[in-house]
C-alpha cells in the first residue's frame, strides 16, 4: 500500500452509533461521564441504567482522557468514554486536548484486545469544536495510531448528518 492509498481498515459511516455491532463504541463524554445530551444521551439510552450505575462507581475523567466500561444493552460490547474539550476559540490546546482522546481511546482499546471501534464526531455537538477540523484530528490519529502497527482491525467513524460525513469523506482525502 502507498502512503496516499486510504487504509482499508478505516471506515466512514452515516447513522447511530448506538446500532453498530462493534467490539466497543466511543462515548462524546462529559468529565463526570453522566448521562448528558447528544450521543452522551444516546448511548447511556440504549445501553439501559446499569451503564450510569457503572459510571458512577468509575468517577471523574479529566478533557483528553478515556475510561472503559461494560455495553450492557448496546450491540457493542463496551463503551469508552473519551472526554473531549470545550472549544474556547483555538487558544486552549483544545486541538491537542481532541488528539489526546482519540490516541487515549484507541490505547484503551488495544490494551483490552478490542479489535474493531467506532468513534462518533467528539466534541462538535454541544462543545462547539469546529466539525471540518475536528475530523481532521480524528482521521490524523487513526492513521498515525494505524501505521505504528496496532492490534486495530477497524475504526469506523460513525457520522450522524451528512455535514459531518463530508468532512469526514474530506479528512480522508
Amino acid at each position: 500500500m502507498s502512503a496516499t492509498a486510504p487504509d482499508p481498515r478505516i471506515e466512514l459511516r452515516l447513522g447511530d452509533i448506538t446500532t453498530l455491532a462493534v467490539d466497543a463504541i466511543v462515548n462524546a463524554a462529559n468529565s463526570a461521564l453522566a448521562a448528558g445530551g447528544g450521543v452522551c444521551g444516546a448511548i447511556h439510552h440504549a445501553a439501559g441504567p446499569e451503564l450510569e450505575q457503572e459510571c458512577e462507581t468509575v468517577g471523574f475523567c479529566p478533557t483528553g482522557e478515556a475510561r472503559l466500561t461494560r455495553g450492557y444493552r448496546l450491540p457493542a460490547r463496551y463503551v469508552i468514554h473519551a472526554v473531549g474539550p470545550i472549544w474556547q476559540g483555538g487558544g486552549g490546546n483544545e486541538d491537542g486536548l481532541l488528539a489526546s482522546c482519540y490516541r487515549n481511546s484507541l490505547a484503551l482499546a488495544v490494551e483490552h484486545g478490542i479489535r474493531s471501534i467506532a468513534f462518533p464526531a467528539i466534541s462538535t455537538g454541544i462543545f462547539g469544536f469546529p466539525g471540518e477540523r475536528a475530523a481532521g484530528i480524528a482521521v490524523a490519529e487513526a492513521k498515525q495510531f494505524l501505521a505504528r502497527g496496532a492490534a486495530i482491525d477497524r475504526i469506523i467513524f460513525c457520522c450522524f448528518g451528512a455535514e459531518s460525513l463530508t468532512h469526514y469523506q474530506r479528512a480522508l482525502g
